[in-house]
């Protein structure tokens, strides 16, 4: 949910301003309104405020100033140039370079080449070497020998500077250096870092301040400081009692619709684990819903589908559980151990209803208790079916229904509040023409209803909807607009609400090609382990399961974060009326 704010005016003398603004960030409860970054982003100060604060982000994301981090990467590269080259060395064996040069001035010159193996011939030259398909050999002459080796299928390579071995010793005295380089680096660090995260704090709070005066009105020629905040209704009592003590003179009021009201949301431990993903989308504005309580719940649940694997989701609760110990660390993942063992828990719940355990179908296996299998959702229907339907599909349309729907609901109700009745008719006209014509056709398979009572039911909720979509959807129109406005609406609604529940099919395909991927990674791991197995086809069986179902949890894990995502961002977010281009609460203050 989002908090109540309150809107503050404050009237300050420019003598008084600058004590004043001292006070309030010491309070650290005002959000202070600043003028649009055009206005106030171009001033000369606050640019090299934020050049400053860019240096020392840098700088402490890269550890290190400039100088060091470029001779740590030096020696990087002569390593890795180093081990490359005796790579290429090796396939000459052990030589001296300097017995080379002195067989040089004795008039001999060695030349070096490769070939396919399959054209080398002997006289061509001492083969040293046959790798991946070509021999490496070393023709000997004097000077005088003027031999044409351009016609035959070779490549003269380059003679090499060093042997293997000496390379190998370059590389390890660089490595050397490079333990030296990482410990001036790490003394660097030592001596440094917690001085520029001081630096850095000391940047944003002066870049706060100069926004804050930047975005203030000076009236009566400078004498007077206009300025505006926002406060959350809980930290008022805080703010009044300091306001009184300054003797300042302030206006509050409730927020109206055309303020650029800050957010501060106030959700359970639960829900708010799933407030990054609504900040993927863009946070709520002051007048809207906050849709992470419904995010939060619809999104677990879509993962959890579309992982279906209980044995994948215990699997997902423990790195969740590491991470939020911090006994596993992945950068990614900073942070996110909560919402993951959340969303572990959900696949270990939702894949044990599914009857899927790493690959294994736990409802027909004869050895899982029957007892056990009496709450999965293959006992639903006949035979896992409902009609010539797979239940997990009908289970999974059903599910994009309800979602459409409550999205609906939701955005009704949010307009009405923002708006009034009156200019969100049209709303409640599509949302009882569906809820209504659903609910009837559910009660009338369920007790039979009579058919003529099923007939005038519908048509009433016809007409009432009607009414609402092709006349009074926009007071004060002219009818024939508003008509011609509700066919347009009747044809994108159609098309557009088909395709929206089509979408969720995506949940009931993803948890199948999960699970079948999974089954055959087993298979493939029993027949490699046989009728008689030994320790090499049980090593074989091991690896095979092991590789596979990790490969599989990662692949199911990427298809069941993007496209729960895209069903909330794109399916339920549109058809709620979700904008989200809200500002989060950021009060002034020194932390």
């Amino acid at each position: 949910m989002i908090t109540q704010m309150k809107k503050y005016t404050f009237l300050v003398f420019h003598r008084d301003y600058e004590p004043f603004l001292e006070q309030l960030r010491e309070l650290g409860v005002v959000h202070i309104t600043q003028k649009a970054a055009g206005l106030i982003e171009d001033d000369e100060n606050l640019q090299k405020a934020l050049q400053h604060e860019d240096e020392l982000r840098r700088l402490l994301k890269q550890g290190a100033p400039d100088q060091l981090i470029a001779e740590r990467a030096n020696i990087q590269e002569r390593i890795a140039a180093a081990q490359e080259a005796a790579k290429e060395a090796a396939v000459w064996g052990e030589f001296d370079a300097e017995r080379i040069k002195e067989l040089s001035k004795a008039g001999y010159t060695l030349r070096f080449f490769s070939c396919s193996s399959k054209a080398f011939r002997d006289g061509w030259g001492i083969a040293l070497a046959e790798k991946e398909g070509k021999t490496y050999f070393v023709a000997v002459s004097d000077h005088s020998d003027n031999s044409d080796y351009s016609e035959l299928p070779v490549s003269e390579l380059p003679a090499p500077e060093k042997s293997e071995a000496q390379w190998l010793q370059e590389a390890e005295q660089l490595n050397g250096l490079l333990a030296a380089a990482n410990a001036r680096i790490e003394a660097w660090q030592l001596a440094n870092i917690e001085n520029i995260k001081a630096q850095l704090k000391e940047a944003r709070q002066n870049i706060d301040w100069q926004r804050v005066t930047l975005s203030t009105d000076k009236l009566a020629e400078g004498a007077l400081c206009l300025f505006e905040g926002f406060c959350p209704i809980d930290k008022e009592a805080e703010l009044n009692a300091m306001l009184a003590a300054a003797e300042v003179y302030y206006e509050e009021a409730d927020p109206v619709k055309e303020d650029a009201t800050p957010i501060k949301l106030h959700n359970n431990w639960f829900v708010k684990l799933f407030e990054p993903l609504t900040g993927m989308y863009g946070w709520p504005n002051y007048n809207e819903f906050d849709p992470t309580p419904i995010l939060g719940p619809c999104f677990l649940l879509f993962f959890a589908l579309c992982i279906g694997d209980c044995g994948y989701g215990l699997m997902l609760t423990l790195i969740g559980y590491l991470i939020y110990k911090g006994k596993l660390k992945i950068e990614m993942f900073d942070g996110l151990g909560g919402i993951i063992m959340a969303l572990g828990v959900g696949s270990t719940v939702v894949g044990y209803l599914m009857g899927t355990f790493f690959g294994v179908d736990i409802y027909r296996a004869e050895w899982f208790p029957e007892s056990a299998k009496a709450v999965m959702f293959n006992n639903l229907g006949v035979n896992g079916k409902i009609g010539e339907y797979d239940v997990m599909m009908v289970l999974a349309l059903v599910i994009g229904v309800v979602h459409i729907i409550l999205a609906m609901t939701i955005k009704a109700v949010s307009y009405t509040k923002r708006d009034g009745f009156k200019n969100t008719v049209s709303t409640w006209g599509w949302l009882l023409l569906i809820v209504g014509g659903i609910c009837t056709a559910i009660l009338a398979m369920t007790f039979s209803l009579p058919t003529e009572t099923v007939k005038w039911t519908l048509i009433g909720i016809g007409a009432v909807s009607a009414l609402g979509i092709f006349v009074f959807n926009t007071p004060g129109r002219n009818p024939l607009i508003n008509v011609g406005a509700g066919l347009w609406d009747t044809y994108q609604m159609a098309t557009g609400l088909l395709g929206d529940v089509l979408s969720y099919i995506r949940l009931y395909a993803l948890g199948l090609a999960g699970g079948m991927l999974g089954a055959a990674f087993n298979q493939l791991g029993t027949q490699v382990l046989g009728e008689n197995p030994n320790v090499g086809t049980w090593i074989g069986f091991i690896l095979i399961v092991t590789f596979g179902h990790v490969l599989n949890l990662l692949m199911a894990c990427l298809g069941a974060f993007v496209h729960p995502l895209r069903l909330s961002f794109v399916e339920y977010f549109k058809n709620a009326g979700y904008e989200g281009s809200g500002k989060l609460y950021q009060p002034f203050s020194k932390s």
